[in-house]
């Protein structure tokens, strides 16, 4: 089995980034609209998502609008706070947020995660459909290659990566990171939850909503054998010829 994630950017027409997301567990969009180098507008759309809760995650997206548009996708987190936000959405926006300081009218991440074995995997990502980063993890730490070799992928490695990489590198780092680690829910039946965990971690598990957070049972999905499927729902929205879905919050 192989956990899969797919990341799509694309810039509409009228100057809008629109982002979307798809992997086993969740499938998010995102937009952003733009005006003097400042965000004016941020939408998210919840399509396939883990909790009841998820979709309300949405309106703290609002907390954007008035930062500066940031080539670094993870400022996102010095602009709102990140733990009552999803997790999943708030990456989109600032991925969303770099393409558009970057003036990047296009840009698609892969990632994939075969299942561990002996706590062993290698995760790839592709960036525009080439091979931009692979690493050999075991437990939370990262054997190869260099200069990741010995990071903890669950402790620091956000400053590190921002410090010490380039600043499109480190972007794709921190989508690999994240992929990385939440492709661990592979390996328990998270139908078994009634609800969210009360971690304070993130939008759907704050101490204030998680226990009425049900479990959006049999949402998840195994792309191992069908990764052309991912994100294909989504092409539509990117061109406009989709109205807006039923789970867009704002």
């Amino acid at each position: 089995m192989i956990f899969r994630r797919r990341i799509e950017i694309h810039q509409h027409p009228d100057g809008e980034m629109r982002a979307a997301l798809e992997d086993d567990f969740h499938h998010f969009r995102v937009s952003i609209r733009h005006a003097q180098g400042l965000v004016t507008d941020v939408r998210g759309y919840a399509v396939r998502f883990p909790y009841t809760a998820c979709p309300g995650a949405a309106a703290p997206l609002q907390s954007l609008i008035g930062m500066p548009l940031s080539e670094v996708a993870h400022s996102v987190t010095r602009a709102t706070d990140a733990r009552h936000q999803c997790t999943h959405m708030l990456d989109l926006a600032g991925l969303a947020i770099a393409a558009a300081a970057n003036k990047l009218t296009q840009r698609v991440y892969d990632i994939t995660v075969p299942m561990r074995v002996a706590g062993v995997t290698t995760s790839t990502l592709l960036r525009d459909g080439n091979i931009f980063l692979q690493w050999t993890t075991t437990g939370t730490f990262v054997q190869d290659p260099e200069p990741y070799r010995g990071i903890d992928l669950n402790h620091g490695m956000a400053g590190w990566a921002i410090a010490n990489l380039p600043t499109e590198e480190a972007e794709a780092a921190l989508i690999l990171r994240r992929c990385t680690t939440i492709s661990r829910g592979r390996e328990y039946d998270l139908d078994e939850m009634p609800h969210a965990r009360v971690t304070g971690l993130c939008y759907a598990q704050q101490p204030v909503r998680a226990q009425q957070a049900m479990r959006m049972k049999g949402s998840t999905e195994d792309f191992t054998d069908r990764a052309s499927q991912l994100c294909a729902s989504d092409q539509d929205w990117f061109a406009g010829n989709e109205p807006e879905i039923i789970q867009t919050q704002r």
